[in-house]
C-alpha cells in the first residue's frame, strides 16, 4: 500500500512526504524520550533521598532520640550535616503533628559547615524505588502537609519512601516522605524537600534544543524543496512535457531552448535530447521523402517495361524485337541498381549509429582506394587515377570512419570514370588550407556539369540527367554528401576553369 502510494505521487511530493513521515518517526522518539528524561533524572534525586531518610532514621533509632518538639530541635541542630543540599525537612508525629521544620528554626542547610570527610553515605538501596515505579506529580492542587500524610497512610505506599514533586511560583520541588518505625512500631513521619530546578531546567532546555531544531530542519527542508523544485523538478517535468510533445507530434510551443542553455548536466541532457528528438526526425522525413522519390523513380523504368513489353509482343519485326529487349534490360537493369542502392543506404545509417570515430590517416586511405581503382581501369579502360601530396611531410589526420572515407572516395571516383572517355586522366590531390583545414580533391576530363547550380547534383535522384544516368542509380553523389556531413566536413562541385571536366572538393577540419 506505501509503494502503491508513492508510485502515484511527483518526485517532489515523494520527498516531503518522505521527509513527513521522517519527522513523525524522529518526533515521536523525541516525545518518548523527553517523557522519560525526567522521571529517570527524578529517580536519580529519589534514590538520594531515599538514603537520607534511612540514615536518618537510623541515627533516631541509635540515639533514643524521643519524639517531641524540643528533643527532634536538638536533634536537628545536632546532625545537620545529614540534610546538606536540602532544602526543607520537617518531622510529624504518629498523630500527623508537626514537632520539627527547620523553617521555623531558620535553618538552612547550605549554610551549614560542609563536612563532607565525616559522612558515611554507604550503599544506596534501589529495591523501594524499583517497587514505588510512579513518581507521582501533584498538578493545580494544593494540600495541607496533614492531607499528604493522611494520603500517604492510607495508601499501599505506607511503609516505603513515597516520593512526589510539586510547582509553584516557578519552583519545582521534589518531596519523599516515609514513616518512622522503630521497633516495630510507627512513632511519626519525617518529609524531606529538594529544590529541583535544575532538573525542570535541563528538561526545558532538551525542549528548548528539539523544537529550535526541529524549526532550523524544516526550514532547511522547505528551502531545499524550492530549491529542488525550480532548479530541478521543474525543468525535468518540462523535460517529460517536451517528449509528450514530440511523442503526440502536438503543435505546442516548449521551451527545450531555455533548458538547453542551462550550464550543468540537465543543460546536456536538454541538447542532447532535442539533438537526438531532431536527428530522428530528421531521418524520418529522410526516409519518407527518400521512399517517395524511389517510388517515382522506379514508376518511369516500369512504365517503359510495360509499354515494350506491350509492343513487343505486338511486332514481329526481329530489328524492332531486338530494341525492344535492350530497352526491357536497361530497365531492369536500373531498377535493379535504385533497390540495392536503396537498400545499402539503409543499411549504411543503421551501420553509422553503431560505428564510432577514430584519428585516421586520410592520405593512407586514398592512395589505397587510388591503387585499388587503377589496377581496374587502367587495364580496363586505358584510365588512369594520379595521385598528387602537395606536401608529403604534412599531416593528413582527420577525425572520421575509415570505411566511409573509403566509400566517400570510391563513390566520386566510380561518379568521375563514369563521365570520362578511355584513355583519360582523373587527379586526386590532398593539400590544406590557410586554416589548416584538410582538402581532398578529384579532378576529371569528363562531361563537367551543365548545371549554375552545382549543389542539384546532390540531390537524390537529381531530374536533369546526362546521357550516362542511366548506369546509375542517382544516388552515389547524395550518399557521398551525408557521408561529408557526418564528417563535419562540407562539398562543393565546379566545372575547370578550362571548361573540361569536373572539379569536386571536400573540406574536412583537422583532428
Amino acid at each position: 500500500m506505501f509503494n502503491a502510494l508513492l508510485k502515484n505521487l511527483s518526485i517532489l511530493k515523494k520527498f516531503l512526504f518522505v521527509n513527513f513521515i521522517f519527522f513523525i518517526i524522529i518526533g515521536t522518539f523525541t516525545i518518548l524520550y523527553l517523557n522519560n528524561v525526567q522521571p529517570s533524572l527524578l529517580k536519580k534525586k529519589a534514590i538520594n533521598h531515599i538514603q537520607i531518610v534511612d540514615n536518618t532514621i537510623s541515627h533516631i533509632d541509635r540515639l533514643k532520640i524521643k519524639f517531641n518538639s524540643q528533643d527532634i530541635r536538638k536533634f536537628l541542630f545536632s546532625t545537620r550535616f545529614l540534610f546538606q543540599n536540602l532544602d526543607r525537612v520537617i518531622f510529624f508525629d504518629n498523630k500527623y503533628n508537626l514537632i520539627g521544620d527547620t523553617d521555623t528554626l531558620d535553618l538552612d542547610p547550605r549554610s551549614f559547615s560542609q563536612r563532607l570527610d565525616s559522612i558515611e553515605l554507604g550503599k544506596i538501596d534501589e529495591k523501594p524505588i524499583k517497587k514505588n515505579k510512579s513518581i507521582k506529580k501533584l498538578k493545580k492542587k494544593t494540600l495541607s502537609l496533614k492531607a499528604i500524610l493522611l494520603n500517604y497512610s492510607k495508601s499501599k505506599e505506607f511503609g516505603r519512601p513515597h516520593t512526589f514533586v510539586q510547582e509553584s511560583y516557578n519552583q519545582f520541588f521534589l518531596t519523599t516522605i516515609k514513616n518512622i518505625n522503630i521497633n516495630g512500631a510507627n512513632i511519626g513521619f519525617v518529609m524531606i524537600t529538594e529544590n529541583a530546578n535544575d532538573i525542570k531546567n535541563a528538561i526545558n532546555e532538551r525542549k528548548t534544543f528539539v523544537i529550535r531544531t526541529a524549526i532550523i530542519v524544516g526550514i532547511v527542508v522547505l528551502i531545499f524543496s524550492i530549491i529542488l523544485n525550480r532548479y530541478f523538478l521543474k525543468p525535468i517535468k518540462n523535460l517529460v512535457d517536451y517528449t509528450k510533445i514530440v511523442k503526440e507530434k502536438s503543435k505546442k510551443k516548449t521551451n527545450i531552448n531555455i533548458l538547453k542553455n542551462r550550464n550543468d548536466e540537465l543543460g546536456v541532457l536538454s541538447s542532447s535530447l532535442d539533438d537526438m528528438t531532431n536527428n530522428l526526425q530528421k531521418r524520418i522525413q529522410n526516409a519518407e521523402n527518400f521512399s517517395t522519390d524511389l517510388v517515382h523513380e522506379i514508376r518511369n523504368p516500369l512504365a517503359s517495361l510495360k509499354s515494350a513489353t506491350e509492343i513487343l509482343n505486338e511486332t514481329s519485326d526481329k530489328s524492332e524485337r531486338f530494341k525492344l529487349l535492350n530497352i526491357l534490360d536497361h530497365d531492369i537493369q536500373r531498377i535493379e541498381r535504385l533497390i540495392t542502392d536503396y537498400s545499402q543506404m539503409l543499411k549504411d545509417e543503421v551501420a553509422l549509429s553503431k560505428e564510432q570515430m577514430n584519428i585516421i590517416d586520410l592520405s593512407l586511405i586514398v592512395k589505397s582506394v587510388v591503387d585499388d581503382f587503377n589496377s581496374i581501369y587502367e587495364t580496363k579502360r586505358g584510365i588512369k587515377i594520379e595521385f598528387v601530396n602537395k606536401n608529403s611531410l604534412k599531416d593528413y589526420k582527420i577525425y572520421g570512419i575509415e570505411n566511409r572515407i573509403e566509400q566517400i572516395i570510391a563513390n566520386l571516383l566510380d561518379n568521375s570514370i563514369s563521365f570520362s572517355a578511355d584513355k583519360k586522366k582523373i587527379l586526386v590531390q590532398l593539400s590544406k588550407d590557410n586554416n589548416k583545414n584538410i582538402i581532398l580533391k578529384v579532378v576529371d576530363e569528363g562531361q563537367g556539369f551543365k548545371e549554375k547550380d552545382t549543389d542539384k547534383i546532390f540531390r537524390r535522384f537529381y531530374s536533369n540527367r546526362p546521357e550516362k544516368f542511366g548506369e546509375h542509380s542517382g544516388l552515389g553523389l547524395n550518399i557521398v554528401k551525408n557521408l561529408v556531413d557526418l564528417h563535419g566536413g562540407t562539398i562543393r562541385a565546379s566545372n575547370n576553369l578550362n571548361g573540361k571536366g569536373a572539379n569536386v572538393e571536400i573540406f574536412f577540419p583537422k583532428s
